[in-house]
């Protein structure tokens, strides 16, 4: 029987908040635009010395537009969060960044970045600003065991590597290399559009003598490595996988 029917005040119930951030919602925000290889800043707070609006745990997401979604402190803190956000997509690296009436000027110093608090009630703030970029994307057409150690290679360095089968599969805006490993199927169509698409990187297996009798009639042929990959007397077909993406990277020096 309840204190209400003994006529006695029913004891207060402990009313819990809801979370400051909706950090079930970000994670899926932030799973949301790594599948649509979007970048981002993911903030969070790690460190607040009163007063400040922010606790320990919040966080927001840094979009490239500039964008934050989520809450990591008020507006004084939100201008030193997008500046740094943004600096940090260019770098693709990661800080923590410290926000405190101590910092006279900025300074930064190797992992820290550390600004003024621009107001007047103060406090600190140290949030770990975590940039997260897409992996390099790499399309490769064929299907033989050659394109599929470029699978397995590029899987193994952290790239997005995928495979296709069809020459006219669609080639993002983003993509970093087209590697064509189809042994002489319907080269001429990939490769025609990788180099209409301006891709970083086109490569051709291929002997130097079919290669160069290939690209003879493919307008803007200069652009693609044939045959791909850096002379290192490659054997196997994951030795050969090794000496392209090799190539790719000594391509982006």
């Amino acid at each position: 029987m309840t204190g209400e029917f003994l006529g006695m005040p029913e004891p207060r119930r402990a009313v819990v908040p809801p979370p400051r951030s909706p950090t079930g919602g970000l994670s899926q925000r932030a799973s949301a635009l790594s599948a649509r290889r979007e970048p981002y800043v993911m903030a969070t707070v790690v460190r607040a010395a009163r007063p400040t609006s922010a606790k320990a745990g919040d966080r927001a997401l840094v979009l490239a537009d500039g964008t934050i979604e989520g809450f990591v402190g008020g507006h004084c803190a939100l201008a030193a969060v997008r500046t740094q956000g943004l600096r940090l997509l260019t770098r693709g690296s990661s800080t923590l960044l410290r926000i405190t009436p101590e910092a006279a000027e900025p300074y930064e110093e190797e992992g820290l970045v550390a600004v003024g608090q621009p107001c007047l009630s103060g406090g600190t703030l140290e949030i770990f600003l975590e940039a997260v970029i897409p992996p390099m994307l790499v399309l490769v057409y064929g299907q033989g065991p050659i394109a599929q150690a470029l699978g397995t290679v590029g899987t193994a360095l952290g790239y997005a590597a995928e495979l296709t089968e069809d020459p006219l599969a669609p080639i993002a805006p983003d993509t970093a290399a087209v590697i064509v490993a189809s042994h002489g199927v319907s080269e001429i169509p990939i490769l025609s559009r990788a180099i209409e698409a301006r891709v970083p990187y086109i490569g051709l297996i291929a002997s130097r003598k079919r290669g160069t009798a290939l690209l003879a009639g493919i307008p803007g042929s200069e652009a693609v490595h044939s045959p791909a990959g850096l002379d290192l007397g490659a054997r196997t077909p994951a030795e050969i996988a090794l000496t392209v993406y090799a190539e790719v990277l000594a391509s982006r020096m």
